[in-house]
């Protein structure tokens, strides 16, 4: 089972509403970064986010500049992000969506990013700023490649261009919380149950939540409503430190497992298909 769209539905059918780790490729180093991707493994993950670093991060906040400015002094690439994915895929058993902008990829050529994801064992990939319009080559080829191009939704996007999103989404649709960056709110507020129901009334993919969640008692709520939680600057600050691959291992392990907890305490309840 490699395509994004088979584990989340089979994680839904199994009631579990999983936290995703975002990690920035080689960061805060090359070993600690697969350590990190390692402890998300011990904690029980099947699906993490790896992000590509890149110079203008426009839909990240602080914590996730830092890590790419990091990563990217280091010499981490867009080939070495996929190369990443594929240890992870391969020596891990992880299914990886690959997070990166649209210039790298472009740069690249799409059909050479193509390839190169499908070999890498990519289940799925995000395009922050490929816009809606623009998005029917790249998705197409990544579809043919069985690969799923997973849109980002916000609080402020109006029904019609939900709508067109969801029609055009494949694996999960992803629900940035706030209307700023990641990492630098604190969810959606009193208005996430509203905004996740208006969402799931539009699509029928699972939902995940990302961009201001890195608490357990926010976790515990995205788990309420949504299919799954997206967890990137909350890690990625616990990892800065890392100075080892087995202390970051260590330091992912226990924070994802503490959100995991946090989010799964009524999974028994939910197993089976049963839909918020």
């Amino acid at each position: 089972m490699n395509r994004l769209g088979d584990v989340v539905e089979q994680l839904r059918r199994d009631g579990v509403r999983p936290v995703v780790p975002f990690v920035t490729a080689g960061f805060p180093d090359p070993d600690a970064c697969r350590g990190a991707l390692r402890g998300a493994k011990d904690a029980g993950c099947r699906l993490v986010e790896i992000g590509v670093p890149f110079s203008d991060p426009v839909a990240d906040g602080p914590v996730i500049q830092a890590a790419s400015q990091r990563a990217l002094a280091q010499g981490m690439t867009l080939a070495g992000s996929l190369e990443l994915a594929a240890w992870a895929h391969r020596e891990l058993e992880l299914a990886v969506v690959l997070m990166g902008y649209l210039n790298p990829v472009l740069r690249m050529g799409a059909p050479a990013f193509t390839r190169a994801a499908a070999a890498a064992g990519v289940a799925g990939v995000i395009v922050p700023d490929l816009p809606l319009e623009e998005s029917a080559l790249l998705g197409a080829a990544l579809a043919e490649a069985g690969i799923d191009l997973v849109p980002l939704v916000a609080p402020t996007t109006d029904a019609d261009r939900l709508r067109r999103q969801a029609e055009r989404a494949s694996g999960f649709l992803y629900l940035v919380s706030t209307t700023g960056v990641t990492g630098t709110g604190a969810g959606a507020g009193d208005d996430l149950e509203a905004y996740v129901a208006r969402v799931r009334a539009a699509c029928a993919l699972p939902l995940y939540v990302g961009f201001g969640v890195g608490t357990t008692a926010q976790a515990a709520r995205v788990a309420s409503c949504a299919d799954g939680a997206i967890v990137g600057s909350a890690l990625l600050r616990r990892l800065e430190t890392a100075g080892n691959a087995e202390i970051a291992r260590a330091t992912a392990a226990g924070f994802i497992g503490e959100l995991d907890r946090a989010m799964n305490a009524g999974a028994a309840g939910r197993a089976k298909g049963e839909r918020t």
